[in-house]
């Protein structure tokens, strides 16, 4: 049967599919919407499970806050160009949306919830279909406190999220620490939540370089305790040097704000090879 140019925008608009995938749906189905969709649909399965054992290492990392809710979340994708292309980042942009709405807890959460006429995930599966990439939703990291901040930077690869103890942190301050996690990457908050493995290891090369350095053996459990100290003013979120005044810390930063002023919680989500 002929297909009409109105028809094919109109299937176009419900789909997000090119237009020759949308006219080629409507002659299969004989003009039926809703069997045009499903074919769409089939055919975006019929991609993912295709290219399933492809890797997805580009992709478009966007995160929000909303007074005492913070979220991230990262689509990821085979290529650049995908990744750079409108209708991807508005597809990550809506998946945010509906995240900061309904707070999900786990990515398993997020990719069961309403999205269109299925869920975020066969939305996901649906665009594969399109781009003819393979797409999964990466990451899904979110925080809660008194207050939060989300910070995007440039070029849509990375982003990070942060929580604090107080209501109202000024916005300065709290996107100042947003882009200090963005920069140097801490591992943790603070000494204390430091994972035991860790420090474990940080411990036994501290021995190893004073032994290669040729310490006495009875001094290197306290050469390794200080280059331990060392890696916590490295790379604990509160005790590193604040990126715009080297000569205090983020926690120094903080208290000159609001004595009482600290982070209860961050994460950090990056595409980019570090």
């Amino acid at each position: 049967m002929a297909v009409t140019m109105a028809e094919i925008s109109k299937l176009r608009t419900m789909t997000g599919a090119g237009m020759m995938d949308c006219k080629n749906a409507l002659t299969e189905s004989n003009g039926d919407f809703d069997k045009a969709v499903e074919i769409i649909r089939k055919k975006g399965q019929a991609v993912a499970a295709k290219r399933s054992d492809r890797e997805a290492s580009e992709g478009c990392v966007l995160a929000a806050s909303k007074e005492a809710f913070a979220a991230c979340v990262a689509l990821k994708c085979e290529t650049d160009f995908v990744a750079k292309n409108a209708d991807f980042i508005a597809l990550t942009q809506t998946i945010l949306d509906i995240v900061m709405d309904k707070q999900p807890t786990t990515l398993e959460e997020v990719l069961a919830l309403p999205m269109g006429n299925g869920t975020i995930a066969s939305s996901i599966t649906d665009r594969s279909g399109i781009t003819g990439e393979k797409m999964e939703l990466g990451y899904y990291e979110w925080v809660k406190g008194a207050s939060t901040v989300s910070y995007i930077h440039p070029g849509n690869k990375l982003a990070t999220i942060a929580a604090f103890n107080l209501a109202g942190t000024d916005q300065t301050v709290s996107r100042d620490v947003a882009m200090q996690i963005a920069a140097m990457n801490p591992i943790s908050l603070n000494r204390d939540s430091v994972p035991a493995n860790v420090i474990a290891t940080e411990l036994e090369i501290g021995r190893d370089k004073a032994r290669q350095e040729g310490k006495p053996e009875a001094m290197l459990d306290k050469i390794a305790e200080g280059r331990l100290n060392k890696f916590y003013q490295e790379s604990t979120l509160l005790e590193q040097a604040f990126i715009k005044d080297g000569k205090i810390t983020v926690q120094n930063y903080l208290k000159q704000a609001n004595k009482d002023l600290t982070v209860t919680d961050f994460k950090r989500v990056t595409l980019n090879q570090e």
